[in-house]
């Protein structure tokens, strides 16, 4: 799998925005990894809820709360994704910092609309 997104704080909750994402992303044939609290199964994806190391991980999709972010810091930055979506509520400056220094880009955005708008 090549360009692959991976949506940290995914929920098997049809109501939670990153269940919607997953869904969305997959509907336009994105490769889709899902790390969250609880594992599951959202269409074809497995929510996983240990850190494994992958490869080519293009996108982080943020779905966690700044409190909740710390302790990915040092994963994602291991992943060394082309980017990070921070969604609306999980904005965290300290977080962008840090990306920032490791030549990660970086978008305040919402996934949702990124995708519906065709810009992701």
């Amino acid at each position: 799998m090549k360009n692959i997104t991976l949506v940290l704080g995914a929920s098997t909750n049809p109501n939670r925005y990153s269940n919607i994402a997953i869904k969305r992303l997959r509907a336009k044939e994105i490769a889709v990894i899902a790390i969250g609290l609880k594992t599951g199964r959202v269409v074809d994806v497995t929510i996983l809820t240990d850190k494994k190391a992958f490869d080519a991980i293009d996108t982080v999709t943020l779905y966690l709360n700044p409190k909740r972010q710390e302790e990915y810091y040092n994963y994602v930055l291991e992943l060394k994704p082309r980017r990070v979506i921070f969604n609306p509520g999980t904005e965290n400056l300290e977080f962008k910092k840090l990306l920032s220094e490791n030549g990660i880009k970086v978008e305040f955005a919402c996934t949702l609309v990124l995708l519906s708008t065709n810009q992701y």
